[in-house]
């Protein structure tokens, strides 16, 4: 049984050569300002990132991953979605 006071946190960092948040792992921590600076000594000690968000992991809300076929499926069905779905005109510079 678990004995922990502290919430959890999940840690997403930009990294410098990056535009886009990516989940680096967990942490514990007391409080929101708390969580950042725990994740900036545990996440980015080379000054690989720019940015770093703490959410409480009970703010997160998912799909459930064994509901998976159901919860997606529609998106199977709409290939327009896709790129690959257009023609791109010959002589067209992109």
């Amino acid at each position: 049984m678990s004995t922990y006071t502290e919430p959890l946190w999940e840690v997403f960092v930009r990294p410098a050569r990056g535009l886009s948040h990516m989940h680096v792992g967990s942490l514990r921590a007391s409080d929101a300002e708390m969580a950042v600076l725990s994740a900036r000594d545990l996440y980015t000690r080379r000054s690989e990132g720019v940015s770093i968000w703490a959410v409480r992991s009970t703010d997160i809300a998912s799909s459930d991953p064994a509901e998976r076929g159901e919860f997606f499926e529609t998106a199977a069905t709409k290939p327009y979605r896709h790129a690959s779905h257009y023609h791109v005109p010959d002589g067209l510079n992109l």
